[in-house]
């Protein structure tokens, strides 16, 4: 059976013309190249080179072969800059999921950051509910990603890296005047965000728990999927929300609306999720060192 460098130094020395120019070019030494090229003639019993010229000649056999060569080598060298490129930084794809209020915790910063470094670096970044992105690396669709617990952790490796209190908010100054309890929670309009997931979401989910332990019932007046709009709603009145302490301390809040922290404390856990067992791309690692150091930064 031929060998990868059997075929480029065959295809080299036919592009060129002598064993001579084709071992400088290769940097070997020219009885190498002699001896690769008879070692494959002698493997099939052809001769590939008419010899004694001054310049090398293909015999039938090396005209029949020349392209498959070609393209093998061709197709050789493509697979390592491929690989080379992936595992240098200096291509490859990044696939990182990102929780829904990201921008809160200014990791849209990384991206831009990222990309600067490592121009060459396609990214992949899907920012869903913590609900969706932890099944997308589950399911192997996404390396990575950061998440709000709890998630279904099914295959997943999950490291908690901070967390940010949840305060409930109101337009109402009487109903900030004081920590609310999940009783009083219950009694009240609710504007929820978030719609699509409901009550899978992390934050409700926790919120879900407590009031079931507490024999209490939630429901949500009105339902919508960003928390900007959850917030102008209750501006207006319509009814209150609660959101993590990034969110009531962003400055993109309604003046109107107060905040006020939980009777028994409520926290988001920001987590790192990836499969378990699974390697990280460098790409990926990379994009996740930088996302653990700005939210350390931004604590």
């Amino acid at each position: 059976m031929f060998s990868l460098v059997q075929l480029r130094v065959f295809a080299t020395a036919a592009r060129v013309g002598s064993f001579t120019a084709a071992a400088m070019e290769l940097h070997m030494a020219q009885p190498s190249v002699s001896e690769f090229v008879r070692r494959l003639e002698d493997e099939y019993g052809t001769r590939l080179f008419v010899r004694g010229g001054r310049r090398l000649v293909l015999t039938e056999a090396g005209e029949t072969l020349l392209p498959v060569a070609v393209k093998v080598t061709t197709s050789a060298d493509e697979a390592d800059r491929t690989l080379r490129a992936i595992t240098s930084l200096e291509g490859g794809t990044a696939s990182f999921g990102l929780l829904r209020n990201a921008k809160y915790y200014r990791l849209e910063e990384l991206l831009a950051q990222f990309h600067e470094r490592y121009p060459s670096v396609r990214l992949r970044i899907v920012g869903l509910n913590s609900v969706e992105v932890a099944g997308a690396v589950a399911d192997g669709e996404l390396e990575a990603g950061l998440v709000v617990l709890p998630i279904d952790a099914d295959g997943l490796t999950v490291t908690p890296l901070r967390r940010d209190e949840v305060l409930y908010a109101s337009a109402d100054p009487a109903r900030a005047l004081h920590p609310p309890t999940i009783e009083d929670l219950a009694a009240r309009k609710l504007v929820l965000y978030d719609a699509h997931y409901g009550w899978r979401d992390p934050t409700r989910r926790q919120v879900l728990e407590r009031a079931s332990l507490a024999g209490v019932h939630l429901d949500a007046m009105v339902e919508v999927e960003q928390v900007e709009s959850a917030l102008t709603l209750v501006a207006a009145g319509v009814g209150d929300t609660f959101v993590s302490r990034a969110v009531a301390e962003s400055g993109a809040c309604p003046p109107q609306v107060r905040f006020v922290p939980f009777a028994e404390p409520l926290h988001d856990t920001i987590a790192l999720v990836q499969r378990d067992g699974a390697t990280l791309s460098p790409a990926t690692a990379e994009l996740v060192r930088l996302a653990l150091a700005l939210l350390q930064r931004t604590a």
